[in-house]
């Protein structure tokens, strides 16, 4: 079911969500948190999509903030609310709100969606694309328990990572680092299998992939050793080399589906990888409310090594035992020639 309403408030919203569930035949409210999502005409129906496929697991309030830029200054005065509101099939499991914001509004878009959200249930905020610089202090942010943005989408990628590490709060969180949790889980799941002392790593990834760099950081992080960072036609993440006193551990994956992995003395194993669609993405994000300390400290790690072109190595690499030589920390490509690819 989908109600139009034009120059309306957010009150006439609130009311048109009532008289929509009672039509349907549900009147109660059985979701378990409210998804904002600030986005453009452009890139708002797969914005959308996703998000209503991730109610299928998260029955949630979608509240899509669209700011309209006038052309004309005398059209930039004049402040008007459209909104579209879904309930039913047309929004998934919970309820969608579509919110056009024209002139002056725009600039006041936490004044019409505070009294939107659900009652006594957590809130989140995901941008697409165009994030704020700091979302934790961004007037809808400030609303929101978490904050999901995607380095992917910017104009510079690599750039975005320091700007992230830079005005990081907590709830912050990123869906470039979501993309790598499969291969984070499975490197992880690799050393248990064959527990050795790592002394070096390479991650091999296209150019302005910014999941290959939080990869490569997480790994120089918490591992303690100096991690190359090379390049490859992509798609994505191709594939992670560690090196260990009992041989090399390497997760292949060539083709952004199915990868390959290998250790010394066990058969190659394959085990799927493939690239995740944004609704995966989307959904794992929000099973968790709680800050991701490890994110931080991964966007946090290296940046500025990563952005001088220098080394992405850990601040306290681990000693070589006596008489075997350390592992020299590799170069990696510096961020304006891999950029420029």
């Amino acid at each position: 079911m989908k109600i139009d309403l034009t120059e309306t408030t957010s009150s006439q919203i609130n009311q048109a969500l009532v008289s929509a569930r009672r039509a349907i035949g549900t009147p109660a409210i059985g979701m378990v948190l409210t998804l904002v999502i600030v986005t453009d005409e452009e890139n708002a129906y797969d914005a959308l999509k996703s998000a209503g496929d991730a109610s299928r697991e998260h029955p949630s309030r979608i509240i899509a903030v669209i700011k309209r830029v006038s052309r004309s200054p005398r059209a930039r005065r004049d402040a008007r609310l459209d909104a579209e509101v879904r309930v039913g099939s047309d929004a998934g499991t919970g309820e969608t709100v579509v919110l056009r914001l024209h002139g002056e509004l725009a600039n006041h878009a936490q004044s019409v969606v505070l009294p939107l959200l659900l009652p006594d249930a957590p809130v989140v905020v995901w941008w697409p694309e165009d994030a704020p610089a700091d979302p934790a202090k961004d007037p809808l942010g400030a609303l929101a328990q978490r904050r999901i943005t995607d380095t992917y989408s910017a104009e510079a990628p690599l750039d975005e990572l320091a700007v992230r590490a830079a005005a990081y709060s907590p709830g912050d969180t990123d869906l470039a680092w979501t993309r790598i949790t499969p291969w984070r889980s499975m490197l992880a799941a690799a050393l248990d299998q064959q527990p050795a002392t790592v002394i070096g790593a390479t991650v091999e990834g296209e150019s302005d992939n910014p999941s290959c760099e939080l990869l490569a950081m997480w790994l120089a992080d918490r591992l303690g050793v100096p991690v190359e960072r090379t390049l490859s036609q992509g798609p994505g993440l191709t594939a992670v080399r560690l090196e260990t006193k009992n041989g090399v551990i390497v997760l292949d994956r060539a083709d952004g589906s199915l990868a390959t992995l290998s250790m010394q003395g066990q058969p190659d194993r394959a085990v799927a990888l493939k690239r995740r669609e944004t609704a995966e993405l989307l959904a794992e994000e929000l099973r968790r409310l709680d800050p991701d300390n490890t994110y931080e400290s991964a966007v946090k790690f290296g940046v500025e090594k990563l952005h001088a072109g220098g080394e992405v190595k850990a601040a306290a690499a681990e000693k070589p035992a006596e008489g075997e030589q350390k592992a020299p920390a590799a170069k990696k490509a510096p961020a304006k020639k891999a950029a420029a690819k």
